[in-house]
């Protein structure tokens, strides 16, 4: 028996400009049988995949996107090289691998909503690497990773994002009153695509999906029950430590803090969410640069937020300040 293990982590929740984008990762593992230790990829896969990113033996660095992103000061490396690293490893499993930033956001069902400050030309991939050597490089980790995961018996199903602009993420707040909703919205999305997914691949495997924890939230019931209908969910466990669900006879889901760190598939999540939300807003800033080309950019966080706004004000009309910034 084999066993299907899912990742969800998001970006950018707390951000006064720009999207929140929440990922999933899916992975199937050949061989499993309940009352095993729960798998750790990070030990199957170590002949390609490292956790940390100063690695002897130069391999993809897979972990919690905020130990990978590198500052935005340009006295080291660009801030993308290790979230881009790892994510294109991954993304090149597949027949067609993306070369831009607009086929990786088509590749990963990362829609935008039509704001014109996420549209214009793509950009190749990978932006953290311009050099003649750059398009060599993506390939080879490929096979590295690709025959490591043949000998250990993994397949990477699925590698999606979900984009929640700032209209939307604004509506959802306004509707329940909460932006904790935002995300709790757009794992109810993933869920239902890993149900319908595997539906259509006809695996019937044990399926366990780990989430990073909401805040201080530790009740997830009636979420699982509301986003798929159908499935009772049972409480094995809620603690500080970990809230877990029995959803049928086949999958468990937990929620736990800092599940980045203990679970690989959300540590690609992480990365893959912050990837698409950082090229996101480098498409933001592209397009306020090219009608104002002396503002500095920004990444969105609250602080510099406000000094954009400020410093961008002149061309800015009323209703761009309606659409790109965020309530709550």
């Amino acid at each position: 028996m084999g066993v299907v293990l899912a990742g969800i982590d998001e970006a950018g929740y707390g951000p006064l400009l720009g999207p929140l984008t929440v990922a999933m990762s899916v992975f199937h593992l050949a061989s499993w049988d309940p009352g095993q230790p729960a798998p750790n990829l990070w030990q199957l896969l170590a002949s390609a995949i490292s956790r940390k990113p100063a690695d002897k033996r130069q391999r993809i660095a897979v972990a919690d996107s905020k130990q990978l992103k590198l500052p935005n000061d340009g006295a080291t490396r660009h801030p993308l090289t290790h979230l881009e690293r790892g994510v294109l490893a991954f993304m090149h499993q597949h027949p067609s691998p993306p070369a831009t930033d607009a086929e990786l956001f088509a590749a990963l069902g990362a829609t935008h909503t039509g704001r014109a400050w996420y549209a214009g030309d793509a950009v190749p991939l990978p932006v953290s690497d311009t050099s003649p050597a750059a398009g060599s490089r993506v390939p080879l980790d490929a096979n590295v990773l690709r025959t490591a995961m043949a000998a250990a018996g993994v397949q990477l199903l699925a590698l999606r994002c979900i984009v929640i602009d700032e209209c939307a993420f604004n509506q959802i707040v306004t509707d329940t009153g909460t932006k904790g909703e935002a995300t709790l919205h757009a794992i109810g999305r993933h869920l239902r695509h890993l149900r319908d997914d595997l539906a259509v691949q006809e695996i019937d495997d044990p399926v366990r999906i780990v989430c990073d924890r909401l805040g201080g939230r530790t009740t997830y019931g009636e979420l699982l029950e509301r986003e798929l209908p159908g499935m009772s969910a049972r409480v094995t466990e809620q603690t500080p430590r970990v809230s877990r669900y029995e959803l049928g006879e086949r999958w468990v889901a937990h929620f736990q803090p800092q599940a980045e760190s203990a679970h690989l598939p959300v540590a690609l999540a992480s990365m893959t969410a912050k990837l698409v939300r950082e090229l996101a807003m480098a498409r933001f800033n592209r397009y306020w640069n090219a009608r104002m080309p002396e503002l500095k950019p920004t990444a969105g966080y609250r602080g510099d937020a406000w000094r954009w706004l400020k410093d961008a004000d002149s061309v800015l009309t009323p209703e761009d300040r309606r659409e790109m910034i965020r309530i709550a």
